[in-house]
């Protein structure tokens, strides 16, 4: 958690809160240390940023959940779009 932190420029704490809020859940070694894969730590430098702009932690956390759906319902808005350009192909009797 404390390289994590490093990382970031943030506090062990802030990881802490983020995990709190369920924004980040990391796994755990062994010896019970914190593993945060890449995704997590972009997530937290996200939630980090939207800190240091003054948004309260709990209204961060809600913005990347809610930026992560719009960006999933556009990738598939995407995939729903190209199956319907595609030729069809049907089979004549």
């Amino acid at each position: 958690m404390g390289r994590a932190a490093e990382m970031l420029g943030t506090t062990q704490g802030f990881l802490r809160a983020i995990g709190e809020a369920r924004l980040i859940t990391p796994l755990r070694s062994e010896g019970g240390h914190r593993r945060y894969s890449r995704y997590q730590l972009r997530i937290a430098a996200r939630a980090r940023e939207l800190v240091d702009q003054g948004t309260p932690i709990e209204a961060a956390c809600r913005i990347i959940v809610l930026e992560d759906q719009l960006e999933e319902a556009q990738r598939i808005n995407t995939e729903y779009r190209r199956a319907a350009e595609s030729p069809e192909t049907t089979d004549s009797p």
